[in-house]
């Protein structure tokens, strides 16, 4: 025969095995909504804003200027790591990496699109173009990259594609 504790003992054992089962499905399926929903966010959200997105940095001393005139930049730039995140040096060494590639895509118009790759990019490694041209231009080819389903250095993988 059993007791009236009994039951209410098996009683409660069983509810917290259930809470514990329900707590998994729910914990389950925030995950699951929560990963399809980054699933669905468009990069193209911010080439399709265009208000100005014209970026201009001189410097006079040195005679050179980096003008980035590209729909969507200034949007998609601010969603990015923040100056700082990266050292000057990684910056120069990547970027130097990247206008080599991309130059001699421009230069090779049978074989890589002229209407994406349009002009060369002067950039002199001897030059010390500081931080914040370095983070801009370094940018703008991870944008590019993203933008027209371009990978500039094979065997360098970007965050956030």
């Amino acid at each position: 025969m059993v007791k009236a504790e009994d039951n209410a003992s098996a009683f409660c054992i069983l509810t917290f095995g259930m809470i514990k089962k329900i707590t998994c499905i729910v914990a389950l399926g925030v995950l699951i909504s929560n990963c399809a929903s980054t699933k669905d966010r468009k990069i193209d959200q911010y080439f399709d804003q265009e208000a100005n997105d014209t970026i201009r940095i001189a410097n006079d001393s040195l005679e050179y200027e980096i003008i980035i005139i590209e729909p969507g930049f200034n949007a998609w730039l601010i969603t990015q790591r923040p100056r700082g995140y990266y050292s000057e040096t990684y910056l120069e060494i990547r970027n130097r990496m990247y206008v080599i590639e991309y130059n001699r895509r421009v230069q090779q118009p049978q074989l890589f699109d002229n209407n994406i790759y349009i002009q060369e990019i002067n950039y002199e490694p001897h030059i010390h173009y500081g931080y914040e041209v370095n983070y801009l231009l370094f940018n703008y080819f991870i944008f590019f990259e993203q933008r027209f389903n371009q990978r500039l250095l094979a065997g360098f993988r970007n965050r956030r594609f």
